[in-house]
């Protein structure tokens, strides 16, 4: 059997090399940013969550965009957001974000009609996002939850138009507690003990 040249050798470690260093790439990309995508509960209770003072009390139906840049489940309801307020924005909703605090990063270009909020009486026990509440013209708070159920969201399985719509037509909606199973990345960070 013919022994392999210097020059095969050289090729197959750094082949050998190369193919390393891409999985110890892969793998601290991984944990660094990707979380795993399955399905959680979450249960969502607005009992404590109010308006801002310079919010508070009867005007336009309000919707608060609660928002993680770090969270990878934003990438299924993004896109959905920027719908909604091409189609909600005209008719006079408004649309507020509150970014998870401690955190960093810019929303993408088609959400800067989101007005962005400091603080929200309540929000520190939120228990995941992506999230939403919506206040009624009477500044009650009228759904505090997920944008969908499942590990998408999108206009076809979204909670969110049936509301604005009844809303709109000035119906009473009251669903500030509820629960979910979806892609959610927690909002509070986890205690020590």
């Amino acid at each position: 059997m013919p022994r392999p040249s210097p020059k095969t050798l050289l090729v197959a470690l750094l082949a050998l090399a190369w193919l390393g260093g891409m999985l110890l790439a892969y793998r601290w990309f991984e944990t660094r940013y990707l979380r795993p995508f399955d399905e959680r509960a979450a249960v969502f209770s607005g009992a404590e969550l109010r308006l801002a003072d310079e919010l508070a009390g009867p005007g336009a139906i309000r919707l608060v965009h609660f928002w993680d840049p770090a969270c990878p489940c934003n990438v299924g309801n993004q896109q959905h957001l920027a719908e909604l307020i091409a189609r909600y924005g005209p008719q006079g909703v408004e649309f507020h974000v509150l970014q998870k605090p401690g955190s960093q990063g810019r929303l993408p270009a088609e959400l800067a009609a989101l007005k962005p909020i400091d603080a929200l009486p309540g929000s520190a026990g939120l228990p995941a996002s992506p999230a939403v509440a919506i206040w009624d013209r009477q500044g009650q708070l009228a759904y505090f939850g997920p944008y969908s159920e499942g590990l998408t969201c999108n206009s076809s399985n979204s909670f969110i138009e049936p509301i604005l719509e009844a809303l709109a037509a000035g119906r009473r909606v009251d669903a500030s507690n509820t629960l979910a199973l979806g892609c959610f990345c927690d909002w509070a960070e986890p205690s020590d003990g």
